[in-house]
């Protein structure tokens, strides 16, 4: 299973999800933004922070724009918010049936419809706790 992870800016939310779900299973996993503001850069420093706290190290990952051939390298694309998954569906090939769902579908149980954004609500414990139980949900449910 090749999973991708899309948020923003691919500096908060998205290399979280990859290096939390990562570590959860031997998925092949990556993740990308939807605009292209941090190409190349590392995820950003505080969200690298809180999660060296719980023991995540994504420090080797570097962002990158999601382009139309993600959908044909993934078998499921993963948005963190309505816009990312609108900005996703945006740039679907024709025809093509690659699977994208929202990452709190794989954690329902905490009634939020999205992952916030840490970058602008600051609160990255927060952001990390929702990510670790859709992470979970999402192992679950692939294996």
């Amino acid at each position: 299973m090749k999973v991708l992870f899309v948020c923003l800016g691919n500096i908060c939310r998205s290399p979280s999800a990859e290096g939390v779900f990562r570590q959860m299973t031997a998925a092949e996993t990556d993740s990308a933004g939807t605009a292209g503001w941090h190409v190349g850069k590392p995820p950003y420093g505080p969200m690298q922070e809180a999660a060296a706290r719980r023991g995540y190290d994504f420090s080797d990952l570097r962002a990158r724009q999601f382009t139309q051939s993600d959908f044909e390298r993934f078998d499921l694309i993963i948005g963190m918010d309505v816009s990312n998954l609108n900005d996703i569906e945006a740039l679907r090939p024709s025809g093509n049936a690659t699977r994208v769902k929202c990452f709190t579908d794989y954690a329902p149980h905490t009634g939020m419809s999205e992952v916030p954004d840490p970058y602008y609500t600051r609160d990255f414990d927060g952001a990390l706790d929702l990510i670790e139980s859709c992470a979970a949900g999402l192992k679950a449910e692939i294996g």
